[in-house]
């Protein structure tokens, strides 16, 4: 059997699951996902159709929604632009915002915060070199994103090294991602949300985690046995994902198809 052939399987099996189902959960990545990345990350708008199809799936009310992202928990509603609000899993999994609007944010280990600090002054200097800079309760990332070929090395050398230092004297981990790297305290991540989603809905209910970069990549393997992990990117990479969707023509024809599902299962409970 071919990938592609595996992957219209479990695809399959996902789907006629859907129809029979008393709940389903669908997580979804935000940037690069939902939305494509902009230079200005304020105008990430998703592709059309998609803010429709979840307002859809939401009405329908079996399937929990929840967006699991790198962004602050808080930015997400205005850019999203569903009717309906949105559970919401910030900052790779320190921040927890409820449908109803609760938010919690879990404290990273005081080491981790004293180092963050410290990782400011190169955080500074790259900003000078035109980086874009982006401080979160647990990280600080640098973003070079449209710059040019030439600027990045630059960007690169003047936080590189020095926060590969900090990892290895404070509860940090350096991450990569399309368009830069992250800073992060180690104890929470994407796979951290996925895995606490999965306890609360049990383990009857369908999932699936929709994400496009490497830092989705702890929830994909999370997700392993449980649910189905989706790649969504115009071109394939390796991944622990179990199916590859290219956006935005498949993502929105996945969600469709999702939303009729539930529908259908609506019909026969109704029935």
């Amino acid at each position: 059997m071919t990938d592609r052939q595996a992957a219209e399987q479990s695809l399959a099996a996902l789907f006629a699951a859907l129809e029979e189902a008393r709940g389903a959960l669908l997580m979804l990545d935000y940037d690069g996902t939902l939305a494509p990345f902009r230079v200005d990350p304020a105008q990430a708008r998703p592709y059309p159709g998609i803010a429709e199809t979840l307002d859809a799936i939401m009405q329908e009310g079996s399937t929990r929604v929840v967006v699991i992202t790198g962004r602050r928990a808080a930015e997400i509603a205005s850019l999203l632009g569903t009717r309906a609000p949105t559970e919401v899993w910030g900052s790779h999994g320190w921040e927890r915002l409820t449908a109803s609007g609760a938010l919690s944010i879990e404290r990273a280990p005081q080491g981790a915060l004293d180092a963050l600090i410290a990782a400011n002054v190169s955080a500074d200097r790259a900003q000078r070199l035109g980086a874009r800079i982006e401080r979160k309760p647990s990280s600080l990332a640098v973003h070079w994103r449209g710059l040019t070929q030439e600027r990045v090395p630059q960007i690169r050398a003047a936080v590189e090294d020095e926060w590969t230092g900090l990892c290895m004297t404070a509860p940090l981990t350096l991450l990569h991602f399309d368009g830069g790297f992250e800073l992060r305290a180690i104890g929470r991540s994407k796979a951290d949300a996925v895995a606490t989603l999965l306890r609360e809905c049990g383990a009857d209910i369908p999932a699936a985690f929709l994400g496009d970069d490497l830092t989705d990549e702890d929830g994909f393997a999370a997700l392993h046995g449980r649910g189905l992990a989706v790649l969504v990117r115009a071109e394939q990479r390796p991944s622990a994902a179990d199916a590859w969707l290219r956006p935005p023509e498949e993502l929105l024809a996945f969600l469709q198809r999702w939303q009729r599902a539930r529908a259908q299962s609506s019909s026969s409970r109704g029935a």
